[in-house]
């Protein structure tokens, strides 16, 4: 009776500790990535971010969204911060990029990492997005309304290591 009470009782320590490790984890973008990052990587002042963070069924997610106070450009991020025995950050880029002409793998950034143009060549509509899988984390950044792809790919490499730098 007493190992079963003590089993129980360091059982329920634990899972405390690690839900308070797993907690102290979690990432919020707003905090890392600055209105003043924002505005240096769309190159204009921005509005104040659109902000949220929860727990869902595949995991912990965090957004935040940045736009220019003139409008056509934003500066979009999201992390999913997975648990044990959901959909692996490495395997849920190499599902998005397989068979998708349009991704271009990236070296030096996360386990795996890649980026998609969409929309029109240039414009408001055009976008960039960035996909870093590391560890736990899928993160994305995307930017839109900056026509040169070598910029708006640096400046979203940018953000993905700042972002990588508090996982």
């Amino acid at each position: 009776m007493r190992r079963t009470i003590g089993a129980t009782v360091m059982l329920g320590v634990c899972a405390l500790a690690w839900n308070a490790r797993t907690a102290e984890n979690r990432i919020d973008l707003a905090a890392i990535i600055t209105k003043a990052d924002a505005q240096t990587a769309l190159g204009e002042a921005v509005k104040d971010p659109q902000v949220r963070s929860e727990e869902g069924a595949d995991g912990y997610y965090s957004r935040c969204n940045y736009y220019s106070e003139n409008p056509g450009r934003s500066l979009v991020l999201r992390i999913r911060q997975t648990s044990a025995g959901q959909l692996e950050p490495k395997k849920q880029l190499e599902e998005m990029s397989a068979g998708n002409n349009k991704f271009k793998a990236i070296t030096g950034l996360g386990d795996k990492a890649g980026f998609v143009k969409e929309g029109p060549e240039k414009g408001p509509g055009h976008a960039l997005l960035l996909y870093v899988a590391r560890a736990s984390a899928f993160i994305t950044v995307g930017i839109s309304g900056i026509d040169d792809e070598k910029a708006a790919t640096e400046k979203a490499k940018t953000i993905a290591k700042k972002i990588l730098g508090k996982l």
